[in-house]
């Protein structure tokens, strides 16, 4: 049989191909006669397509089949990518049993013919409008007329294309098509010519298939009416006809379901289910490139997503609020939340089941009182719950009036005046005060401890937080109590001692004020704690060189030995002074006295140097009104005495070297004590220019140097006398000497008679001839000595 099926070839008997334009598709149809199909045989077939302008290159598949008995042609899909109407395309076919190695002969070339071979009326674009897929190649031809040459064949937007031509079709081909943020790109074909129709132009609309819809989910509000919703995906850039479509079926029904969706952040889209109960809900996106489902299988009843709760009212207490509502979801039992927003912001959350047919309600307890609250309410069904309701309308609600709670926080400025005190009283809310009431006012009352005197009142409004009152010495009790339309709080009260040993009577030398670090969150505060107090109260003025200052003060509990006071009034450059008290039984007394700033800065003004005193090698400088007291804006810590150099190693005794900014150099003098405003330079050159500078410096340093004192110091008398004895007096005795040469020289050095010149030997009776002789005998010399023998033999 294998000898057999290797020697017998059953040759095509049949073919024919036909073409789907809209697809790009050759259908190719043949057959290999009876007696192949009766024999059930496996078959090859190579299948081979060419276009009319390719002769040599053709495209090649092979096609394995199992022949059956029905007889049926066979059929295959050639995918062409080119449009079919731009050339002719050819088909041919040979077979063989799959066993065999000998194949039947080519059948032959089945044409079907394209619009290169008719006679148009001017040049055409295939495809002239197509949806193309973003990232994909497309290849677009221009059919011109027989006979005219195309000349011009482009894309608007212009893109990269690769362009082909033969003798009457010009094809452009585009990789990866990008979209060009434009409703669609045009193609424009133009031919040689001057008469009839000599240009074409078609559209490509670039985009994407659909996304997946997402997020898709069905629910009710009364098991009749569902609505279902999806998130659309990313943007396909089609629009118009082209635009993604929806279509949502039901799987088991296999209808379409009767609703119109509506799109805008999401899609959505509703109908009446009537008494069906589960569903296959299957959402359909389409587009020319592209489709893509979501399914959603649910039981009605477990998708219940109640309508929001609407007319809110209430009753409410100065405690408590019961809070009504109705709803629309009548027979479904649900579970309600209650949301109460608190002054504060915070909410909190409480739960309610609504059982009622009406209305629903809750009580909320524990609340302020004249408070006001915001709620509002949400539901969801109490079986299978599937999600909350929308909120309802938030109601804003106030609680009704009670009497204040808590005490005022107060305190006392007291000044010693003739023959008693003017007492300034302060008060505020403190913390765990509550006004609990539409309105407030404040009532002071104060009476003498002793001797039952009758009290004194008076009411202030809401707008008042101190006032003044006038005592004697005495002891005196004061309160401060404050009112609303209730009732009165409890008294806050404050015991003024008698003036004998009280701290207003202590002079500041007693207490000395100490001063305190600063920083940018706050001025630090210590103290020495003791036993005996309850509570310990710090007080300051938050603008001290303002009246009023903005007098503060805080309390502290009897643990408590430290404490940042912080304000937002302050500022660096300020000196705050603060006063720290110890109070046991409503009576304070005076512990520390304090003063700091929040940071120091550099002296605003430099001393006023008011007096100079020079010397030849000294200057005394002297700034005696220059104050160090709470106008300057740091604590001054001492001074800087700068001088200009004659060298810049500044080898003046006891200075340092100093570089300005500008790298000029000054000797530097450091002067530690703030109260010492004199100062001395020694150590300097006489008869020389100096310029010196006097700094005051606090904690947060000194300002630049600018202005400059200059000096010259006398001249060293001294050194004149030195010059005298040096230089003049031996120029006057030179000065003489030259004037008396003669003399000097007479009396200094005497010329040594010659004894030809001498008088003696002028005589006549010393001649001899015409030489003058001197004989020995006529004097007696006290020695003699002979030079030499040749003298003596000569004498």
């Amino acid at each position: 049989l294998f000898v057999l099926l290797e020697s017998i070839v059953f040759p095509v008997t049949y073919l024919n191909i036909s073409k789907d334009l809209a697809l790009q598709q050759l259908l190719v149809e043949w057959d290999v006669g009876k007696s192949a199909h009766d024999a059930e045989l496996a078959m090859s077939f190579e299948i081979q397509v060419r276009r009319t302008d390719v002769t040599t290159t053709m495209w090649t598949e092979f096609h394995n089949v199992t022949l059956d008995k029905s007889g049926k042609p066979l059929h295959w899909i050639w995918d062409s990518d080119l449009p079919l109407e731009c050339m002719s395309h050819s088909v041919r076919i040979r077979s063989k049993a799959e066993a065999s190695k000998i194949w039947s002969q080519w059948s032959l070339w089945n044409t079907v013919l394209g619009l290169d071979t008719s006679n148009n009326s001017g040049p055409r674009i295939f495809p002239n409008e197509k949806v193309v897929e973003e990232g994909s190649d497309i290849t677009l031809c221009c059919i011109g007329r027989k006979g005219h040459i195309i000349k011009e064949f482009f894309l608007v937007p212009a893109v990269h294309v690769f362009n082909h031509t033969n003798s009457q079709v010009r094809l452009l081909t585009v990789k990866n098509v990008a979209h060009q943020k434009v409703p669609h790109m045009t193609v424009y074909c133009e031919e040689s010519c001057d008469e009839g129709q000599c240009y074409d132009q078609a559209v490509l609309f670039v985009g994407k298939p659909p996304d997946t819809p997402t997020d898709f989910f069905c629910e009710t509000q009364d098991m009749r009416i569902v609505t279902c919703t999806w998130s659309q995906g990313g943007d396909t850039y089609l629009y118009g006809s082209n635009s993604p479509k929806y279509i949502l079926s039901e799987g088991f029904s296999q209808k379409t379901v009767p609703c119109t969706v509506s799109c805008s952040e999401q899609c959505s889209c509703s109908w009446d289910i009537g008494q069906q109960r589960i569903c296959n809900i299957t959402v359909t996106v389409e587009n020319p490139l592209g489709k893509k489902t979501a399914t959603d299988i649910f039981d009605v009843t477990h998708r219940i997503y109640p309508a929001a709760p609407f007319e809110l009212w209430e009753e409410c207490t100065d405690t408590e609020i019961t809070l009504y509502w109705k709803h629309r979801n009548k027979g479904i039992e649900l579970f309600c939340q209650t949301e109460l927003v608190h002054p504060d912001g915070k909410g909190e959350l409480h739960n309610s089941s609504d059982m009622h047919l009406h209305y629903a309600s809750i009580t909320l307890g524990g609340l302020q009182p004249y408070t006001e609250y915001t709620a509002r309410v949400h539901c969801g069904a109490a079986k299978h719950f599937w999600r909350w309701s929308e909120w309802s309308e938030a109601r804003t609600i106030r609680t009704k009036e009670a009497t204040p709670s808590g005490k005022l926080d107060i305190w006392r400025e007291i000044t010693p005046v003739m023959g008693g005190r003017n007492v300034t009283l302060f008060w505020k809310q403190a913390p765990s005060f509550r006004a609990n009431g539409r309105s407030i006012s404040y009532e002071v009352t104060w009476e003498k401890v002793e001797g039952g005197s009758k009290p004194e009142s008076i009411s202030f409004s809401s707008i008042y937080n101190s006032t003044k009152i006038s005592i004697d010495n005495h002891a005196y009790r004061i309160s401060i109590v404050a009112k609303n339309n209730v009732n009165y709080s409890l008294p806050s009260v404050l015991i003024i001692p008698r003036t004998t040993g009280t701290e207003e009577e202590l002079s500041s030398s007693e207490i000395k004020e100490e001063q305190v670090n600063g920083s940018y969150d706050g001025i630090f505060i210590s103290w020495e704690p003791s036993h005996t107090y309850d509570n310990y109260i710090i007080d300051w003025c938050n603008f001290p060189k303002l009246q009023p200052c903005d007098f503060q003060w805080k309390r502290f509990g009897p643990n408590t030995s430290s404490a940042l006071i912080n304000s937002a009034a302050f500022v660096p450059g300020v000196r705050y002074s603060f006063r720290v008290y110890g109070s046991v039984a409503n009576r304070a007394c005076l512990l520390e006295k304090k003063t700091g700033y929040l940071r120091e800065i550099p002296p605003l003004l430099d001393p006023v140097v008011e007096k100079v005193e020079l010397t030849f090698n000294a200057v005394t400088l002297s700034w005696d009104s220059y104050p160090t007291n709470e106008s300057q804006s740091g604590f001054v810590r001492g001074y800087h005495v700068y001088v200009s150099p004659i060298q810049e190693d500044c080898s003046l005794k006891g200075s340092k070297k100093h570089v300005l900014p500008d790298d000029s150099v000054l000797c530097k003098y450091t002067i530690e004590n703030p109260e010492e405003k004199r100062y001395t330079v020694k150590h300097l050159l006489s008869n020389t220019k100096y310029k010196l500078v006097v700094k005051a410096y606090t904690g947060g340093g000194e300002t630049p140097i600018v202005n400059f004192i200059y000096i010259d110091t006398p001249f060293n008398s001294n050194m004149l006398y030195l010059l005298v004895l040096l230089v003049i007096v031996p120029s006057l005795a030179a000065a003489i000497c030259h004037w008396k040469m003669k003399w000097v020289k007479e009396c200094c050095c005497p010329v040594i008679p010659s004894p030809n010149k001498s008088k003696v030997l002028s005589f006549k009776e010393f001649k001899i001839g015409s030489e003058k002789v001197l004989k020995i005998s006529d004097c007696i010399p006290d020695m003699l000595a002979m030079d030499s023998k040749a003298e003596a033999q000569k004498l």
